[in-house]
């Protein structure tokens, strides 16, 4: 067919200009029926992956709902709250406490066993006011907030997860109660042997509060002090719009009323102010005097990381409220009543007089605000620090030294400061978390 090697070589030469491995090349040819179909390809293979992965999700959740197992966990900055709080109160500077020997009890509006957080909690007792169930459940969702404060033991850490846990009904479904059903709680807490009762409601003052009483709550807790019951109970939430004096059972003289704070140790400005210099009208009440002035401390009480009920759109969230401060301080005190079981109620000290004697160690170590140097009507003694009040309580001595120690801790500025200032550069939540809508108080 070729005359001659030259003419072989020339037409392989034409070949290999005409084909780039297998290729024609044509340098007139238009590559763009070419490169849109590399396009075509590429958006066909990702819109099959994102079906995949949206099939997959579609049937995770659904088997997470049948089996109800919970998927993730509370966003990052509630943890971060969370921990602010701790430092702030002294939580994080106490060790290996965690309210074991304890009995707490709750008086709310129940408890909703099904969060996850509460996987590892074994009720001690549970007493129904209000429809007189004998399962646990919480078809408001406060109380559930409210023990997890204390107890939440998962995606949130409480104060005390170790107490042994009473829970009360005594606040219905749309977030009320009677003095009769509170008062009848507390009877009970106290029947179960409980150590501290915790209270995050209020309402009115009996007549003649801090005088006398007729009132059938205010009656309740005063028996449950003489038998040596803590009794915790928030000063109320009409700080913006204020009445004048805190809640009730909250201003019953051996009651410990707890007020808010914010994160950076600053008032909370719904926290109710307290009346320490007595009335005449409308309801006469005679001047407390220290350390019953109310309200005694404050705790967190801005942006409390929670625990919500079951059918609510996240298991966890946050709420503002002196109810919150109460739980606080309620898992707060079950630390020292773990390290100092002789405090206890039935303990070889406990009784009315371990109560006032703890009060009056917490006038005496509560950090108080900068330039403050007695009780504030607002900010009580101060905030309430664990650590502090363990330390005072190790010590068996109050020599003068030690209270020295204490005013001098007061002088110096350098705690607050460091809330105040530092915690303003810690990470803040760019979408706020889910807030509770329904506080008691």
């Amino acid at each position: 067919m070729f005359e001659s090697d030259e003419e072989i070589a020339d037409v392989a030469s034409a070949f290999q200009d005409e084909h780039e491995f297998g290729i024609p090349v044509d340098d007139n040819q238009d590559n763009s029926k070419d490169s849109g179909s590399a396009f075509a390809i590429v958006v066909g293979i990702s819109s099959m992956i994102l079906i995949i992965f949206t099939i997959s999700v579609i049937i995770l959740w659904a088997w997470a709902a049948v089996d109800d197992i919970t998927l993730g966990g509370p966003p990052q900055a509630l943890l971060t709250w969370e921990d602010e709080f701790r430092e702030i109160t002294g939580v994080e500077n106490v060790a290996n406490l965690d309210g074991t020997g304890v009995r707490l009890c709750i008086v709310d509006s129940g408890i909703d066993l099904a969060h996850p957080d509460f996987n590892n909690l074994q009720l001690s007792g549970w007493h129904d006011a209000i429809n007189d169930r004998a399962e646990p459940y919480d078809d408001e969702g406060h109380g559930t907030a409210m023990a997890g404060i204390i107890v939440a033991d998962g995606g949130l850490s409480g104060v005390a997860s170790g107490v042994e846990l009473l829970i009360a009904k005594a606040i219905d479904s749309t977030g009320t109660g009677t003095d009769e059903g509170i008062a009848e709680s507390v009877d009970w807490c106290v029947s179960q042997e409980a150590d501290i009762i915790s209270l995050s409601l209020g309402g009115e003052q009996g007549f003649g509060s801090g005088i006398f009483t007729t009132d059938t709550l205010e009656e309740s807790v005063e028996n449950a002090i003489d038998d040596g019951v803590f009794v915790i109970a928030a000063a109320g939430n009409d700080g913006e719009d204020d009445d004048g004096d805190v809640s009730s059972p909250g201003s019953v003289e051996n009651v410990i009323c707890v007020g808010g704070i914010t994160r950076t140790g600053n008032l909370w400005s719904g926290s109710s102010e307290g009346d320490n210099n007595g009335r005449f009208w409308p309801n006469p009440i005679l001047p407390r005097n220290n350390p019953d002035k109310k309200p005694e401390i404050v705790a967190p009480g801005h942006e409390v990381p929670i625990l919500f009920r079951k059918g609510s759109a996240s298991w966890w969230g946050w709420s503002s409220g002196t109810s919150a401060s109460t739980a606080w301080v309620s898992g707060t005190l079950a630390l020292m009543l773990e390290e100092h079981p002789e405090l206890q109620r039935e303990g070889d000290s406990g009784g009315v007089s371990a109560i006032e004697d703890v009060k009056q160690l917490i006038s005496e170590t509560s950090q108080m605000k900068d330039g403050q140097s007695s009780h504030d009507d607002h900010y009580g003694y101060g905030i309430l620090r664990i650590d502090l009040l363990l330390d005072s309580l190790g010590d068996n001595s109050t020599t003068t030294p030690f209270l020295d120690a204490i005013e001098l801790s007061r002088d110096d500025s350098t705690i607050l400061h460091y809330y105040s200032v530092e915690s303003e550069r810690r990470m803040t939540a760019s979408v706020a978390p889910e807030s509770s809508t329904k506080p008691i108080v």
